[in-house]
C-alpha cells in the first residue's frame, strides 16, 4: 500500500512538472513573438540602423 501511494505521488509530481514545463514553453514562444513584433515595428534607431535589442 505504501509503494502504491509513493508511486501515485511520484506520478503526480512528474505530471505537474511536465505541465509546468509545457506552460513555460508556451510563455517563451509568446514572449519571443512579442519581442520580434516589437523589433520589426519599432526597431529603427535615430541613426537609421536596426538595433538587435529592441526599443531600449
Amino acid at each position: 500500500m505504501v509503494a502504491l501511494l509513493a508511486l501515485v505521488l511520484i506520478l503526480a509530481i512528474f505530471g505537474g512538472l511536465g505541465f509546468a514545463v509545457h506552460a513555460l514553453w508556451i510563455i517563451l514562444v509568446i514572449a519571443l513573438l512579442l519581442w520580434l513584433i516589437g523589433f520589426f515595428i519599432g526597431g529603427v534607431s535615430e541613426g537609421g540602423g536596426r538595433r538587435w535589442y529592441g526599443r531600449w
